[in-house]
């Protein structure tokens, strides 16, 4: 994989990249739109793309600066991943209050895209952990920001996709765990009936919860999958602190694409029937419950030649079981099979983000090969029904979203706009809220 791709394989061309340090230095000479801050390139699309741009990348600037093993307050530069976070934490009995899929999203990606995860009903997004953080701007300040000092520009760069100046350092309060591992419940559901009358009740007993979804399933099976909750260990848990496992990695595409209706039905059967039928309970590794596509590197080669691309919305608790069915079943018209199906139930917290996806309501993630053209329509026709029914569509999963499905997600972009750092731009800014603006 090129240094400087996007995870969604959009553009395959190495980018030219400047360190912090080099960007710092051009300060007051810089032309307008010509940069972008780039961290891990975990995000699927163009949010961290500038086809016409220089990127900064961040993860030249990779230090924990601070650690208080008292309080769990950390301060570390942007380029620091989630996974160094927690290897420097977790023998303190510390861990992420909030996490995503994968522990290689760098802390300045994390920010920008006030990322979720699986207990967002209990703790929100990472944004309403952040103490306090320092941003560079382009015309030579340097600010630290917080609620309670330049608290609009905070607010902004939470969520803000890099576009307010160069986040230079991030101050965290961190999560006190008995062990880092989790209690594990795996429920098993026949339908989407079933799901959503049990979601509420285990949100409210457990920490974390999401489900995996059988996208392929249709009739009385529609929705079946598996829930799992969980919550960490206790103190007795003998697992190491931070296991080792066997560590793979694909070293080239492949030039088709084996995740097809035809494996995936097969793949799907298997996942649905090793997990018995109602409630199983057992002690896994936090690398297993977080982020267990970590243990494959450079997964979305399976993919095939043109990547893989996602489509996450969030949509209204009220009409959420109606919606989810329409989704899926959309998918499955389109002929697009789902590798990884997940919903989540957000909860009521409120993000700090001007422009934080996560809300009120439920998520569902789809995640397919890109198939050109088809997969184009397909997303397209997942859009008009998200934004039917009052919904939103994830930035950072995009690869294609029009300006009307942008503004009908984040209705407040224009204080964003009126906030940007005129120096810093993305191919995703351009493509919609720019594009709004003319």
């Amino acid at each position: 994989m090129e240094k400087f791709e996007s995870w969604g394989r959009l553009d395959k061309r190495p980018e030219g990249a400047i360190s912090p340090d080099d960007y710092e230095d051009r300060l007051g000479a810089v032309a307008p739109m010509a940069y972008l801050p780039f961290g891990n390139g975990r995000s699927y699309g163009d949010v961290c793309r500038t086809d016409r741009g220089t990127l900064v990348d961040s993860a030249r600037h990779g230090r924990i600066l601070t650690f208080d093993p008292g309080t769990g307050v950390m301060t570390c530069e942007a380029g620091v991943t989630l996974r160094e976070i927690l290897v420097k934490a977790i023998p303190h009995r510390f861990f992420l209050p909030v996490t995503p899929g994968t522990g290689f999203v760098t802390v300045g990606g994390a920010v920008a895209n006030d990322v979720h995860g699986r207990n967002h009903h209990a703790r929100g997004s990472f944004g309403n952990h952040v103490r306090r953080l320092t941003l560079l701007r382009s015309d030579g300040q340097r600010l630290v920001c917080s609620a309670d000092e330049n608290a609009e520009l905070f607010a902004a760069t939470i969520g803000g996709l890099g576009l307010t100046g160069l986040i230079l350092d991030v101050e965290l309060r961190l999560m006190k765990v008995p062990s880092p591992h989790v209690q594990q419940h795996a429920i098993r559901f026949e339908n989407l009936d079933e799901y959503f009358a049990l979601v509420d009740r285990v949100g409210e007993e457990h920490e974390y919860s999401v489900a995996w979804i059988d996208q392929l399933a249709g009739g009385r099976r529609t929705g079946r999958g598996v829930l799992w909750a969980g919550d960490h260990a206790d103190a007795s848990c003998e697992y190491p602190d931070v296991p080792k496992g066997l560590k793979l990695s694909l070293p080239l595409s492949l030039p088709f694409n084996p995740l097809n209706s035809l494996t995936l039905k097969a793949l799907n059967e298997y996942r649905f029937r090793r997990e018995v039928p109602g409630e199983t309970v057992s002690t896994i590794k936090w690398t297993s419950y977080f982020h267990p596509l970590d243990r494959l590197g450079a997964w979305h080669r399976l993919y095939g030649p043109q990547g893989p691309c996602q489509h996450q919305s969030v949509y209204p608790v009220e009409n959420a079981q109606q919606t989810t069915v329409r989704l899926l079943e959309t998918a499955r018209k389109h002929g697009h099979a789902s590798f990884l199906t997940t919903v989540h139930r957000f909860g009521d917290t409120a993000a700090r983000g001007l422009l934080s996806f996560p809300r009120p309501g439920f998520s569902l993630i789809l995640d397919f090969a890109n198939q050109g053209e088809a997969t184009v329509k397909l997303l397209d026709a997942l859009d008009r029904i998200v934004v039917e029914v009052g919904g939103a569509v994830n930035p950072s999963k995009d690869l294609r979203m029009g300006p009307d499905v942008f503004q009908a997600s984040f209705p407040s972009w224009r204080k964003l706009e009126a906030l940007r750092d005129p120096a810093l731009v993305s191919d995703f800014w351009k493509r919609t809220a720019l594009a709004l603006n003319c």
